[in-house]
């Protein structure tokens, strides 16, 4: 597999931990040295090994929190 270096730009937030200690968090990744982008993943808890997650640019970003905000109460999962 090959090398890929990534440097976690701005930590943004913890959205959840789960009872292992890894955090799933809202960073800005730069993967390669490229432009940061948003990056939803879950990540050990000092960042050495990470999950599978999303990456995001800034407008994909804008557009997920306007259909998490017009979403209706009965497209709620609870």
């Amino acid at each position: 597999m090959p090398e890929f270096k990534y440097e976690i730009v701005k930590e943004l937030g913890v959205i959840s931990e789960n009872a292992r200690g890894w955090t799933k968090e809202l960073n800005l990744v730069s993967w390669n040295d490229r432009e940061p982008k948003y990056d939803i993943r879950e990540w050990a808890p000092e960042h050495e090994r990470m999950g599978k997650g999303v990456s995001l640019t800034e407008e994909e970003l804008l557009t997920l929190a306007e259909l998490i905000a017009s979403r209706d109460e009965e497209d709620s999962v609870e």
